[in-house]
């Protein structure tokens, strides 16, 4: 028995040094790790940040009445343009009765108020003629005429005014015909004819009967994020790319960063404007989505390396890389950066163009020709 167990561990032994020396041999047998090298190159390194919103006129004019009533008649639609002036709609006075009533009442109370003047007049006149009374006492007479046929006057403007919105004598101080007030595009036209609309004052906004626009001014509206909002400022370039308008990119100005942000969805978002170089004549719409590309810095033609290359001293946090000296030998190289985009780094100082800088992937020359 004590034979067998024996014989059992010296194979076992022998076993484990064989399987050790076939390890060994694979192990010799593998292909030394290669590493490719890459050289500095010549790019056009842009730095920027995204603002996502909208394209809208830089001012919308909202048409309003000055009277309440009916629209009668349009005589736009949305997309037509207009000049200053256009006829937009005509709208029908629907009068209140209280109101009616009363200027009636005063047009009667006028004329009754006038005729009697009226007998007055002829009285003191004829009187004046024969001579019994004075010039003084006949002025009196005349001024009290001219006056009563003055208010007979207002009272059936007044009158006018409340049955129909308007009366002559007084131009556009109030007037049943809505016309455009500048020359733009007309944008939108909330209200069809039949409609009910309210006066403008200073206590109601009034109804708008449509809304214009130059189309040839418009701006970007959109939001950052307030860990964005510290990197810009005013007049920085933007790049506009509209969703709706393919293979497009406009130019802007930012010209507005709001100076309070505002809460949505648990993150502060700070509203921006940027406003178009119309030079482009490419027709946008009011309210397409758009995105903006805020550019904070820009190098053109400048020596670059890819991040991925880059390493970090883990003690001084310095940026270095390797640089190859000879066939799969690389020595450090310090060197400075600048403006990155993401992908590529400005290199300000310690490389070569012709400089061949060590990839960490190691690559297997058995596996590259494999794949």
């Amino acid at each position: 028995m004590k034979r067998i167990f024996t014989i059992i561990i010296l194979v076992l032994i022998a076993v484990t040094f064989v399987g050790a020396l076939y390890y060994l041999y694979q192990k010799n047998q593998e292909d030394p790790v290669v590493y490719e090298t890459e050289s500095p190159s010549k790019q056009t390194i842009i730095k920027r940040t995204v603002a996502t919103g909208s394209i809208v006129p830089r001012e919308e004019v909202l048409i309003k009445p000055n009277i309440s009533g009916i629209i009668d008649e349009i005589y736009i639609e949305a997309g037509e343009r207009v000049k200053a002036g256009d006829l937009i709609a005509r709208i029908r006075v629907i009068p209140n009765v209280s109101s009616l009533q009363s200027a009636k009442d005063a047009v009667t109370t006028a004329k009754i108020n006038l005729d009697t003047e009226q007998k007055l007049y002829d009285r003191q006149k004829s009187l004046f003629d024969k001579g019994v009374i004075s010039a003084n006492d006949f002025d009196n007479a005349e001024v009290s005429f001219k006056r009563a046929q003055q208010t007979y006057r207002s009272a059936q403007q007044n009158f006018e005014i409340v049955r129909t919105g308007t009366t002559s004598g007084i131009g556009s101080a109030a007037n049943t015909l809505i016309r455009s007030t500048i020359d733009g595009m007309v944008l939108d036209v909330p209200v069809k004819a039949g409609n009910q609309v309210i006066e403008s004052n200073n206590f109601n906004d009034g109804t708008t009967i449509a809304t214009l626009a130059d189309v040839n001014k418009m701006i970007f509206e959109g939001k950052v994020d307030e860990s964005e909002v510290g990197k810009i400022k005013e007049n920085l370039p933007l790049e506009i790319t509209v969703g709706a308008i393919e293979n497009k990119t406009f130019d802007a100005v930012l010209d507005y960063i709001a100076p309070k942000g505002v809460s949505e969805n648990g993150a502060i978002q700070f509203d921006i404007k940027g406003t178009l170089n119309k030079a482009d004549t490419t027709f946008i719409r009011a309210g397409l989505s758009a995105n903006a590309s805020i550019i904070l810095a820009r190098v053109d033609s400048t020596l670059a390396v890819k991040e991925a290359l880059v390493q970090f001293d883990p003690k001084t946090q310095q940026p270095y890389v390797e640089v190859e000296t000879g066939d799969q030998q690389f020595k450090r190289k310090d060197i400075q950066l600048g403006v990155s985009d993401g992908i590529y780094v400005q290199v300000v100082s310690g490389l070569e163009n012709n400089d061949k800088i060590k990839i960490w992937n190691q690559v297997k020359p058995a596996q590259a020709l494999s794949n």
